[in-house]
């Protein structure tokens, strides 16, 4: 006998349920009450929704970005949504420039009467590139702020906390290519593998001393940050529901998800997590077909002719 209540086609794909509305919190309020939380690449993109769902949840915030423009509307956007009493402030810092890094820091502790509790390396440079066709200087840029600048962020954090005695969280923005490579991204991929195995090194270093270090890993979260070129090489100028077909979850990811994911990573309810990455996608960064499709050049996809060599 079939309950007419069910669904009439129990096994149709419906894929990963909705997350919750935007504005709800994933922790009890109050969760970061007192504490400080230092979010680099905060001004836009998963940035900006990583630190609002800390400011959420009570923390002071402080957002970090190259670009000065980035800051004053996000400090208002971030402004409108914390709550129990914390303060947004924010930083302009070119996180390649230890000695900015270190201003910075000091300023934090100006701003808010403490270091930074948790510090979120959200900051990197990214763009599509054929490797035949990949600069010194696009390698070194690349290289220079995602893996390189990710690596001064946190071990001025670390020093201070060394030194305090006082235990801290880090949490670093990866990439699912750090384990499968990603082709047309080569100085991405190795500069965020370079980061995945530096938190995996650094949570056995710092675990003694009470510092936790993770990593976290978006899937595709379409947002305003996203450059024009990527947009255009994942074809989302034409819009988002195109790509839902394509993932497991037959739906694409809400930056609030990977805003969520952070703050439990840092959080009292996971101190006994560290040097692990999270993986936020969805399960599409594991999909495989039954017979694999055909192999289309990165030259292909991007529309570049044959390579030649110039002078």
């Amino acid at each position: 006998m079939t309950d007419s209540t069910g669904p009439a086609h129990p096994t149709a794909a419906r894929g990963l349920p909705a997350p919750p509305p935007a504005g709800t919190t994933a922790l009890p309020s109050g969760t970061y009450r007192g504490s400080l939380v230092l979010v680099t690449g905060g001004g836009t993109g998963l940035g900006k929704a990583v630190a609002a769902e800390f400011a959420r949840l009570g923390a002071d915030v402080m957002i970090v970005s190259r670009r000065a423009a980035h800051l004053e509307p996000a400090l208002e956007e971030l402004s409108s949504v914390s709550r129990d009493g914390g303060t947004v402030t924010a930083a302009v810092c070119d996180i390649r420039d230890p000695d900015r890094i270190a201003e910075v820091f000091d300023a934090a502790e100006a701003a808010h009467g403490r270091a930074p509790d948790v510090l979120v390396n959200n900051a990197a440079a990214n763009f599509p590139v054929p490797a035949e066709d990949m600069s010194p200087n696009a390698w070194r840029t690349v290289v220079d702020i995602t893996l390189n600048g990710t690596f001064y962020m946190t071990r001025k954090f670390g020093r201070r906390h060394l030194a305090a005695g006082t235990p801290g969280s880090v949490i670093a923005v990866g990439a699912s290519y750090a384990w499968t490579g990603g082709p047309g991204f080569a100085h991405s991929a190795a500069a965020k593998a370079g980061v995945k195995n530096m938190v995996e090194t650094l949570a056995v270093e710092w675990g003694p001393y009470g510092i936790q270090v993770n990593g976290l890993v978006p899937g595709l979260m379409p947002h305003e940050d996203m450059t024009g070129d990527i947009r255009a090489n994942l074809g989302l100028e034409a819009g988002h529901g195109q790509h839902d077909a394509r993932q497991p979850a037959l739906r694409v990811g809400a930056p609030r998800e990977l805003g969520w994911a952070a703050t439990f990573l840092a959080s009292p309810y996971a101190r006994f997590i560290s040097g692990h990455t999270l993986v936020v996608d969805g399960a599409n960064w594991q999909r495989r077909g039954l017979v694999s499709p055909p192999v289309v050049t990165v030259r292909e996809q991007m529309g570049r002719g044959p390579f030649r060599e110039g002078p």
